[in-house]
């Protein structure tokens, strides 16, 4: 039945049943009581209106009474609560298994993801001690462009240029970052730069890139059923997209072993693939890879290691969350080969902190290092001709 319908029904069900126990309400009451209805129906009951709300990133539900929202980065604790861990529970069900996902006591954590295309986790007990939690980032209902990140001042428009040669020119990006610092909306903003006329592979544990190309094959990993068996990790996912003829290669996080088969789509002709890894620095994105390799079960050596990623990745872009809420580019990095044992690397742009506002905003300023970046004659070759300007060493970009 489709959901206007449901909802015509419900309403001429509902003053039936107020009638038989006696609860006068007003229109805005009557109105309200049956939008609770639909809600619980249709959609995630007490959350649905957050859900609808654009202003809220992230809901946070600790146990049936607590619930917080992330907006504009702070955040705050809302009146939403369920009706008792039971109804929690369902609508953690009701999520989970739309995406043909499980979580019991046998498996207690699980990420899925909304229609939309939302992040979610939740966490049941036995592991979650003061009643089920559940995490849900919400995404932008339209994708987040590099003009939209000019304009919040996450990176400036001088730098987005080069980002545009950056993935233009076929460079293999690395973003690192920590959690909720803006690597995945990096991504697609950056992936909005590939040539409609490329075929893209994108490789996730859950679906949320928002690709912005028609030619498009969306992969998504699969845990192992009831019995144990039947998982599909993202490691056997890489393996699978270099059989299907992809331009570029999209892996949404590295975590462990992926790592390594990634490298290798790169170093094969895969050029322009992008991913994700969790670090705080340039260079503890470099030792991160380093290590999930040694999580692929390969008998290889650290230099090895090391001159895999030096031949495989030229861009390390770093992104961070800062104490005001604020999602801002920190650095640009080029790898630039090995030197002895140690992978050798660049700073072409970086973000400066000057201070701290009266209402706790970070002050600060982008700045060129000096150094132009030796992927400028790969541009060359692909038609791109970027100012020497933008790499003098007295830029500064607001």
């Amino acid at each position: 039945m489709p959901p206007d319908q449901v909802k015509s029904e419900v309403s001429g069900l509902i003053p039936e049943l107020l009638a038989e126990f006696d609860h006068p309400l007003n229109r805005d009451e009557r109105a309200a009581l049956v939008q609770d209805v639909m809600d619980e129906l249709l959609g995630l009951g007490p959350i649905e209106p957050l859900l609808k709300d654009e202003s809220v990133t992230d809901i946070l539900v600790n146990g049936c009474e607590t619930v917080f929202v992330e907006r504009q980065g702070v955040l705050s604790r809302v009146n939403t609560r369920f009706q008792d861990e039971k109804h929690l529970m369902r609508i953690i069900q009701k999520i989970v298994s739309a995406v043909g996902r499980r979580i019991d006591e046998s498996s207690p954590f699980v990420d899925a993801r909304l229609a939309d295309g939302s992040r979610v986790n939740a966490i049941i007990a036995p592991l979650a001690l003061d009643g089920s939690l559940l995490s849900i980032r919400k995404f932008a209902k339209v994708p987040i462009t590099m003009e939209k990140l000019v304009s919040l001042g996450s990176v400036p428009r001088e730098v987005a240029v080069v980002l545009e040669a950056v993935v233009k020119s076929r460079r293999n990006v690395l973003i690192s970052g920590g959690t909720g610092s803006g690597k995945t909306t990096m991504l697609n903003a950056m992936s909005s730069y590939i040539d409609s006329r490329e075929r893209i592979v994108t490789i996730e544990d859950s679906a949320e890139l928002q690709m912005q190309q028609e030619h498009v094959a969306r992969l998504e990993t699969r845990p192992p059923n009831i019995e144990g068996r039947g998982e599909v990790s993202q490691r056997d996912l890489v393996k699978n997209a270099l059989r299907m003829r992809p331009d570029r290669i999209i892996v949404g996080e590295v975590r462990a072993g992926e790592a390594f088969d990634m490298l290798q789509a790169m170093n094969t002709g895969h050029d322009g693939s992008m991913t994700t890894v969790h670090a705080n620095s340039a260079r503890d994105a470099l030792s991160r890879v380093e290590q999930m390799i040694g999580m692929a079960g390969i008998d290889i050596t650290a230099k090895s290691s090391r001159n895999q990623i030096a031949s495989a990745v030229h861009i390390v872009l770093q992104v961070a969350r800062l104490s005001d809420g604020k999602r801002r580019v920190r650095s640009v990095s080029e790898i630039t080969g090995m030197e002895g044992e140690t992978i050798t690397m660049q700073e072409i742009f970086r973000y400066k902190t000057t201070g701290v506002g009266d209402n706790g905003e970070i002050i600060g300023h982008f700045e060129a290092t000096g150094i132009r970046p030796r992927f400028l004659s790969v541009a060359e070759e692909h038609g791109i001709h970027l100012s020497a300007d933008l790499f003098r060493p007295d830029m500064r970009f607001s």
